[in-house]
């Protein structure tokens, strides 16, 4: 039996012995998250009548706890640059040019550490294994190896260590004694570090909206997220500030969202019409490119809270008052032109393709009154649905809801017609 049969078996022995000193209770830490990477790099030193020289070496080790106390750990090194070894002997026959070895690996590892403090994590190491060599040495590309040593973890927390680790093994045929000194970082995965969060010298603020933590906790907004609405105004400006609602983007339902109203068109955003010249806001800067400060560019709208039959689009005959005072408007002004808009209420199983196609409908049903029964001529009207994307109030209750069931006239006077045009260019839109 050679020594590298007789080293293996003193050191498996001897971790077989440790055992006695009887390991704590493991963790959970090591049924919930038992695999490891370390990555590194460190140094081999070679027995002098090696055919290299010493060199460098990249790391990488995977490893499984099978139990706090055993490791189990697959090993490769790769080293790009092996000078070769020079002799005075003429017998030794030296390499031509440099090489590179990977070196293959398994170890197992016995931990001494204590269970109850793993901070600190000292263990010994037996392992075995192959090195192939790019150039052919003289006992050819291949080395076999045992190895034994040991080294320590340092623990940061659960997921993070370093480790040193210190290797002194045989290899080849004729039992040359080289060793190994490394270093690396060591992730544990599955076993993220949650946050830990702590109050020191009274309440703080997160997220550095201008709203201490406790006060956003009594609002519903999200102390780690400055903007919980995403408006573009912070949680602080807006209860503050703006005194609007910070869970809902567009507090005033106009279709802008709060900060951009505050912020690009000087908007009120507690006002759905700022103005006052009876469109909204939001209407005014995204579909008539109209400034929604002065009030005599508005458009004139007509709301019709037509009660339509469940699931139709027909007309009942007591709302066609309502719809001859606008072919009125619009035969008085024979180059007014209309947009007739089209909405629907928002209820728990509501389906937002469904809604379209229906408000649609219904807009249209509208368009066709106008065309047939009224006689205006079809390329001054154009017609849309929106579903429930536009709400003039809350779907909370049967009144509210009413409310944003509704069709919606927009006409543009002939004297705007030429107008309308130079603005819908220079408007921002949203």
């Amino acid at each position: 039996m050679n020594r590298i049969s007789w080293l293996a078996i003193g050191l498996i022995v001897a971790c077989i012995g440790l055992v006695g000193t009887g390991a704590q209770a493991a963790e959970d830490l090591f049924e919930k998250a038992p695999w490891s990477l370390s990555i590194g790099g460190g140094r081999i030193n070679y027995e002098g009548d090696e055919q290299v020289k010493d060199g460098e070496f990249i790391a990488l080790r995977l490893g499984y706890d099978f139990s706090p106390r055993w490791t189990f750990e697959g090993e490769l090194n790769f080293m790009p640059h092996l000078e070769p070894q020079e002799f005075n002997d003429p017998r030794r026959e030296p390499l031509d040019d440099s090489t590179w070895a990977l070196r293959l690996g398994l170890n197992v590892l016995y931990h001494l550490r204590n269970v109850e403090d793993l901070h600190f994590d000292p263990y010994l190491s037996l392992g075995s294994g192959f090195i192939y060599y790019e150039e052919d040495l003289e006992d050819g590309h291949n080395d076999f190896f045992v190895v034994g040593g040991g080294g320590l973890f340092v623990h940061f927390n659960d997921e993070w260590a370093i480790r040193g680790d210190v290797e002194f093994g045989l290899a080849g045929p004729d039992t040359e004694f080289n060793s190994l000194i490394s270093a690396a970082v060591n992730w544990r995965w599955g076993a993220h570090v949650k946050p830990v969060y702590a109050v020191a010298g009274g309440d703080v603020d997160s997220d550095g909206d201008g709203l201490l933590d406790s006060r956003e906790a009594d609002l519903g907004t999200d102390p780690y997220n400055p903007d919980t609405d995403e408006d573009g105004l912070s949680d602080g400006e807006e209860v503050e500030h703006y005194h609007t609602d910070p869970l809902n983007p567009d507090s005033d339902l106009d279709a802008l969202k709060d900060g951009a109203e505050a912020l690009t068109y000087n908007t009120d955003p507690l006002n759905r019409d700022t103005d006052g010249g009876g469109v909204a806001d939001g209407h005014e800067v995204i579909e008539d490119h109209t400034n929604p400060l002065d009030p005599s560019d508005d458009l004139q709208l007509f709301t019709l809270n037509i009660e339509f039959d469940y699931d139709k689009a027909d007309i009942r005959p007591e709302y066609y008052d309502q719809l001859d005072v606008i072919v009125k408007v619009l035969q008085r002004d024979p180059a007014a032109t209309a947009r007739i808009e089209g909405h629907a209420d928002k209820r728990p199983k509501s389906s937002r393709k469904y809604n379209l196609r229906l408000s649609e409908r219904r807009a249209k049903a509208v368009y066709d009154y106008l065309v047939d029964v009224g006689g205006i001529d079809p390329a001054r009207l154009t017609y849309k649905g929106y579903g429930f994307d536009r709400p003039v109030a809350p779907n909370d209750t049967e009144e509210h809801m009413q409310k944003n069931r509704r069709v919606e006239v927009y006409i543009r006077p002939g004297s705007q017609q030429e107008g309308a045009s130079g603005a819908e260019e220079s408007a921002p839109v949203k």
